[in-house]
């Protein structure tokens, strides 16, 4: 079974050629490439998306077919214990096997046994005093007759064996999640044949994280959705529907300026024809796809990959309590699954127990952990310490987790730059990025954090966590509307596979769609 590569989307050694992927359509339209942005399919019937479903939902059950019959590792069973009759049939041969030949003892006269009276009479050996030299002082006898004690209590001691440590075992790797085709099937199903995916092409993964994604934004999509459907629900769009839609925007913290920007692409519409609900709602969608595409310019998500044959070094940036260690651990997690060889930087020496933490982190997805176990290290140190373990074992990413701070710290934003100029001067030859963790939840409230985070660490990136636990999901387009910075990655919860590169389009459709 080929592995599948998160961060392009794709399996990595398919039959199919990996770029074409294309839904089955009557017409062969060519597939978009790597370094392209992905263009929409041709809009298909509800027929045609249920069809694409069920070859979908046959194809992931041939897969899970061939994980389940795949052959598991040969382990080495210990022999059951003999039984007591085999043990006293085997004793013999083996002392008659090993022993070696040694010449006959002379014959010893017969002595009489003694009598019972004798063996009562006479005291036990071990009571007996043992003998000593005559003419010894005192303290050397006492020293004898210790020593002579200690003898006879190792000869009588019962020797207990040593305990067998037993092998070491590999785990199986575990089996895909079992999938339905239910509703939340065809809701993903219909998202992937919609950005021109081909059913033979799609992994288990891609559907349980859609599904998790749309639960993770249930909070944000039950406030905004219900109310907009009710809106564009009274009729065609018209200033007042689109003062409504203005309020909802704010309170789902979509930001001022993002929802500023809304509005007046709405009205911008309105002012040439009438929208219909479905259209009005379609239009939405539209909008704020092109404004979280925005900052990627003719680019597209997809090409934030880790370079092959170059190190490429990803520093984690961002206050204390948003996510940032286990962001780094989800990250080498999908890094490690997608093929490339990763590397941690244990470089958060000021929060108690942080190195802890990333090494759990690092165990669980089987990455090594670079840290000082000295405390109060300089964090600059390790980081230089890890640049050059990633250079000799020809790493391909190193994941850098830095200290929590505050952004009015300013002697922790000094040391944040002074970690960026060591990698710059370690690494002159590197793929850098500097990507900052916000926590959804605290809203409007982490763009100020962000800003003066930019400045100390040249940031190119967000990495927005914590969508499965608030209803401001809409934080989202505040973020790249006001910073301008392009999200990288998405959370939506606290397990190991709930943290994937962000897709605008997968995005919008869990927030707006019903």
């Amino acid at each position: 079974m080929a592995g599948f590569n998160w961060f392009q989307r794709r399996f990595e050694s398919s039959d199919q050629p990996a770029e074409s992927s294309t839904p089955p359509t009557d017409s062969d339209s060519p597939a978009p490439q790597a370094d392209q942005a992905p263009t929409a399919a041709p809009a298909l019937s509800s027929e045609d998306y249920l069809n694409w479903a069920k070859a979908a939902y046959q194809n992931l059950q041939k897969q899970q077919a061939e994980l389940a019959a795949a052959p598991e590792p040969a382990q080495e069973t210990p022999a059951p214990p003999l039984e007591p009759e085999e043990l006293a049939a085997v004793a013999p041969l083996e002392s008659a096997t090993t022993s070696t030949p040694e010449a006959p003892a002379p014959a010893e006269p017969a002595t009489p046994a003694p009598s019972v009276d004798n063996m009562a009479a006479s005291p036990p050996a071990a009571d007996l005093p043992p003998p000593t030299e005559p003419g010894l002082p005192l303290w050397a006898r006492a020293e004898a007759e210790r020593q002579q004690r200690l003898a006879r209590l190792e000869e009588m001691a019962i020797a207990e064996p040593e305990p067998v440590t037993p092998a070491a075992v590999t785990p199986a790797p575990p089996l895909p999640p079992d999938i339905n085709l239910d509703e939340a099937f065809l809701w993903s199903a219909e998202v992937l044949a919609a950005q021109g995916r081909r059913p033979d092409d799609i992994s288990v993964e891609e559907i349980t994280w859609l599904k998790r994604l749309r639960q993770g934004l249930n909070k944000t999509r039950l406030g905004l959705i219900n109310q907009l459907k009710a809106i564009v629900g009274q009729g065609p769009l018209n200033e007042e529907a689109v003062m409504e839609i203005e309020a909802l925007l704010l309170q789902a913290d979509v930001g001022v300026a993002a929802t500023d920007k809304v509005i007046e692409a709405l009205q911008t519409r309105l002012r040439q024809e009438v929208l219909p609900p479905d259209q009005a709602i379609a239009y939405l969608k539209s909008i704020l796809r092109d404004m979280l595409d925005a900052p990627l310019g003719k680019a597209h998500n997809l090409t934030f990959v880790p370079a092959k044959d170059t190190l490429n070094i990803w520093l984690m940036t961002g206050v204390n309590g948003a996510g940032k260690t286990t962001t780094i651990g989800k990250l080498a997690h999908i890094a490690q699954k997608s093929g490339y060889k990763t590397l941690i930087a244990a470089a958060d020496t000021f929060r108690a127990a942080a190195v802890e933490q990333v090494k759990a982190w690092g165990a669980r997805s089987q990455v090594e952990v670079i840290a000082n176990p000295g405390k109060n290290t300089d964090p600059a140190a390790v980081v230089f310490d890890a640049i050059a373990a990633a250079q000799s074992r020809k790493v391909d990413l190193l994941l850098v987790d830095t200290a929590g701070r505050l952004q009015n710290k300013k002697n922790l934003m000094d040391e944040l730059a002074k970690i960026r100029r060591i990698v710059d001067k370690q690494a002159p030859n590197a793929s850098i990025e500097a990507l900052l963790v916000l926590d959804a939840t605290l809203g409007q409230n982490g763009l100020r954090q962000a800003e003066i985070f930019a400045e100390a660490a040249n940031l190119s990136g967000v990495v927005l966590t914590k969508l499965d636990g608030t209803a401001k999901g809409g934080v989202a387009l505040a973020v790249v509307e006001q910073l301008g910075l392009p999200i990288r990655f998405i959370g939506a919860g606290e397990g190991i596979e709930d943290l994937r590169p962000f897709s605008s389009y997968e995005f919008v459709e869990a927030l707006l769609s019903g």
